[in-house]
């Protein structure tokens, strides 16, 4: 997990990034449909580039940041 000040919650908003895989890809809109811990949510990809279903991305406030390793 990446933070701002040392503290697990970003210092804006109060949310944290999460680990998500990608299970389906809207590449016209630039979104991605992610699961983590068995809840779904649909991420704004434009900041990593494009994706595939497996990959893991670090997701904060529905905007991906980066890729990891699953």
């Amino acid at each position: 997990m990446t933070d701002c000040h040392g503290d697990e919650r970003c210092i804006t908003c109060g949310d944290v990034a999460v680990e998500m895989t990608v299970l389906r890809v809207d590449t016209e809109r630039d979104l991605a449909l992610c699961e983590a811990e068995g809840e779904r949510e649909t991420v704004e990809i434009a900041l990593v580039g494009p994706v595939a279903p497996g990959d893991a991305l670090l997701v904060h406030a529905g905007t991906a940041l980066q890729r990891t390793t699953a």
